[in-house]
């Protein structure tokens, strides 16, 4: 008996646990089209842009040029 061979050769490698493709979760899984727009002033510079989610009031919204100045990673 190897070692990969502990008798469970009817079970798959992902029995039990769901494939990734069959179980996407999240908010990216699918195409469920076009995405709904939002206008927003950014927080920073003051341009107009739009954003793909509903702005919370009293949260800063950045454009895309100036988010990166804000991330923390």
């Amino acid at each position: 008996m190897g070692f990969n061979d502990r008798g469970n050769s009817s079970r798959g490698r992902d029995s039990g646990r769901g494939s990734r493709d069959s179980n996407r979760g999240g908010f990216r899984g699918g195409n469920s089209g076009p995405r709904e727009m939002h206008k927003v002033t950014c927080s920073d510079c003051g341009c107009e842009t739009e954003v793909p989610f509903k702005p919370t009031e009293g949260r800063p919204v950045y454009c895309r040029d100036c988010l990166p100045n804000h991330r923390r990673f």
